[in-house]
């Protein structure tokens, strides 16, 4: 076996994701499988990359020397072959389809059914909080498609390389500890949080600016205790420290209560993103029906999104 992309790209993955369970599920492979091409590649180039311990992977001095020429190697490659592309004026074929997403149900869940659509391009998860971050990289043909979430009137500035399309637009929930006496109602006001302990992604979109004008409009300022990615939210939550907003799509999970705010005072648009001029525009209407029905199965395993919706019909725009 001789070391290839592929290789780079899969020590690249357990390095950002720091733990191999993590760069599992963002490459769409079990934790098994991702094991042994790590232990393969280690054999290949002579020692160990990764060590692991309760907080997950640390790179040896061997892996930070193959990450950092990894970093420095993946870039060009990716650059050179969309340059050649456009020079020789055709359409890439598609043989990689580098796929990028925000945190949601179409991270996954269009994940496969890319993977349906075309069986023969090799198809890799980019997990990014940020939907600029994601523009920029379908602009620049870092990747050939996105999913990612924008807030009304907090929109990513549009660029003319890139091809928007919403998905679907729901309404933001209350997420909540199962024990927290609020939880008890079926339904909440922005003002009845007023004086929770919040936790909030990291800064990477606007929904910061977002979240504090509905605040702003409901007659309080939120204090933000906690910036911490999805998982780490869902422990605060769970544990009681902290009350988060969240997609009416959240993942239901023990602990944690999902409760629809009055009025909709805050909403999110899940969107999918790719280049004009790369290869995917004539798929264009089945990559729209391929995330439709991602976003639908989360809907389905979301009852009280369900409930929501019997009462009050999807939201448009």
């Amino acid at each position: 076996m001789e070391l290839d992309i592929r290789h780079l790209r899969v020590i690249c993955a357990i390095a950002d994701a720091g733990s191999v369970t993590k760069a599992a599920t963002s490459l769409g492979l079990s934790q098994p499988s991702l094991t042994g091409q790590l232990q393969r590649i280690e054999t290949l180039l002579g020692g160990k990359l990764f060590l692991r311990g309760p907080d997950g992977t640390v790179p040896t001095d061997l892996g930070t020397f193959v990450i950092s020429r990894a970093r420095a190697v993946l870039p060009a490659i990716d650059q050179l072959q969309a340059d050649a592309i456009r020079r020789a004026g055709a359409q890439q074929d598609l043989r990689l389809l580098r796929y990028g997403a925000a945190p949601g149900p179409l991270m996954v869940g269009l994940l496969g059914r890319l993977r349906e659509l075309l069986p023969d391009a090799e198809v890799t998860l980019r997990t990014e909080t940020s939907s600029a971050t994601l523009v920029d990289l379908v602009a620049s043909g870092r990747l050939e498609l996105a999913a990612m979430l924008e807030y009304p009137d907090h929109e990513v500035a549009p660029r003319p390389e890139v091809e928007r399309r919403v998905v679907a637009t729901e309404p933001s929930f209350a997420l909540l500890s199962s024990s927290h006496p609020l939880a008890a109602l079926r339904e909440l006001t922005l003002t009845d949080l007023a004086e929770e302990q919040w936790v909030i992604p990291p800064p990477g979109d606007r929904f910061r600016e977002y979240f504090a004008i509905a605040c702003q409009n409901a007659g309080f300022r939120p204090k933000v205790s906690h910036e911490t990615e999805a998982s780490g939210a869902r422990d605060l939550m769970m544990a009681g420290q902290a009350v988060a907003i969240g997609q009416a799509t959240f993942r239901e999970t023990p602990g944690v209560v999902v409760r629809p705010l009055v009025d909709v005072p805050m909403r999110v648009r899940h969107v999918l993103v790719w280049n004009r001029s790369g290869s995917l525009t004539p798929l264009a209407e089945r990559l729209l029906a391929a995330a439709r029905s991602a976003y639908q199965e989360a809907v389905d395993r979301s009852p009280e999104y369900q409930r929501w919706l019997a009462e009050h019909g999807a939201l448009r725009g």
